[in-house]
């Protein structure tokens, strides 16, 4: 009885199941049963292989919020390091095919190559990556501008300022110290020397120019202290300078004065080392002492102070070259020769000259007259009577004739200069006597002095 129910239930269910298969669906329920299992199996489960990036990272977003991140339509995003970059696409999707839709790089960024600068160069720590620092440096004698390190940054750019390496250090020149030299004799001036200084570059040793401010090394140098400078530049344009001193000396004695009553002429600067005064008397007073003094290298005057002292004629001497001896290189002579003191022309002629005394005296003129014929002759200087005889020899030393008027005009020197039969006016004489030696110079110094006659 209990395998007959057996049967029977075995044979009820393979009749279902021979109804269910033909009623055109084309599915069996053992088949959809197994389909469904396997769909649901197949989203539960990886399907490509992981997702590695290096140097990134990839957010992964499954189709309905699978455990897997690599399931069957999974979308991944990619994102790369600070300090990398991505090379392909920035998201990957999980394909039918097991495989992601692409392939994916972190490469490390890197820096544009750096320029050499000029004149210096640089170092770096691992190349132009991210991350690198590079350290600039200059030659010998350039100075870094802008920064020394950088380093290459995430935006693929380098921090800081390009360097540049600049000349800016002045070249160097060495000037000679003090140079001091006392003038020579008679001189107001010092020739000095010295040696050009050089210039000298710390960079690349080229100078372009070189400058002197002041006389040049051989120069002669006046009295005082003279600035010398030099200046030399480089080929960037900077510019080094020295200075020195050239200190020129005079040697100098106590400054000397005219004597009273007269003149004073000194070469040089009048009271250098060597310089020479000369002295002289105006007209009526002769020199006494030294006519010359020399500044010496003690500074001392040489000889004697000399004074001018009213001029003395010794008439008592005994003969005529005596006589005009004692005017020699003092005054010159003017002597008036008539036979008779009532001639007209001598009196004439004195009535002339009188009113230029001045100009006589002035000129260092000395008048002699000589009056009568001997044995009545006299002679006379001013007040001072010549003796008869002394007076003779005048006239003979001179051929001068006894019985004619006559004019004799004679030079410091003694020479005879010219000669006037007749009366002559001032204006003729002083033309004459204006010319003789030393005259003119006799001039000047009576100019500064302010001598003139009214």
């Amino acid at each position: 009885m209990g395998s007959c129910w057996l049967r029977l239930a075995a044979l009820l269910a393979l009749g279902a199941r021979a109804s269910l298969e033909y009623e055109g669906s084309g599915y069996s329920p053992l088949e959809d049963d197994e389909d469904v299992y396997a769909r649901s199996r197949y989203k539960e489960t990886p399907w490509c292989s992981p997702i590695k990036v290096k140097h990134g990272y990839a957010n992964c977003r499954t189709p309905q919020g699978e455990y897997y991140k690599n399931v069957l339509g999974t979308r991944c995003d990619i994102r790369c390091q600070k300090g990398y970059e991505l090379h392909g696409p920035h998201q990957l999707i999980c394909q039918s095919s097991k495989r992601w839709s692409g392939k994916v790089l972190c490469k490390q960024k890197r820096c544009p190559t750096l320029s050499m600068p000029t004149n210096g160069g640089f170092k770096c720590l691992d190349g132009a990556y991210f991350g690198s620092r590079c350290e600039y440096y200059c030659s010998p004698g350039y100075q870094l501008k802008g920064d020394r390190i950088v380093t290459c940054t995430d935006s693929k750019a380098w921090s800081g300022r390009p360097a540049a390496c600049l000349d800016t250090e002045p070249p160097r020149i060495q000037c000679p110290s003090v140079k001091e030299k006392t003038a020579e004799p008679n001189k107001l001036t010092a020739r000095v020397f010295w040696d050009t200084p050089e210039g000298r570059d710390t960079a690349d040793g080229i100078l372009t120019d070189v400058i002197l401010k002041g006389l040049p090394p051989g120069s002669h140098f006046p009295e005082g202290d003279h600035k010398i400078q030099y200046t030399v530049y480089d080929r960037a344009e900077n510019k080094g300078t020295c200075k020195f001193l050239v200190k020129v000396r005079v040697r100098r004695c106590v400054k000397l004065n005219a004597p009273d009553n007269g003149y004073i002429k000194c070469s040089g600067d009048g009271n250098n080392y060597g310089a020479t005064c000369e002295f002289s008397c105006i007209g009526g007073y002769e020199l006494q002492g030294s006519p010359a003094r020399v500044c010496q290298y003690n500074l001392g005057w040489s000889g004697v102070e000399p004074t001018c002292a009213p001029m003395n004629i010794n008439v008592n001497v005994r003969t005529a070259a005596a006589l005009l001896d004692q005017f020699y290189e003092k005054r010159r002579l003017l002597i008036i020769s008539t036979p008779t003191a009532a001639n007209f022309f001598y009196r004439m002629q004195l009535g002339m000259l009188q009113p230029a005394q001045c100009g006589l005296d002035l000129r260092h003129v000395t008048v002699v007259e000589l009056v009568g014929v001997f044995p009545a002759q006299i002679g006379r200087i001013g007040v001072k009577l010549l003796p008869p005889s002394l007076a003779l020899q005048l006239r003979l030393l001179l051929r001068i004739p006894h019985y004619n008027f006559n004019i004799v005009v004679m030079d410091k020197h003694g020479m005879d200069k010219e000669r006037y039969p007749f009366p002559a006016t001032p204006a003729e004489l002083f033309a004459l006597i204006d010319k003789f030696p030393l005259r003119k110079d006799e001039m000047k110094l009576q100019a500064e002095i302010g001598q003139s006659c009214p």
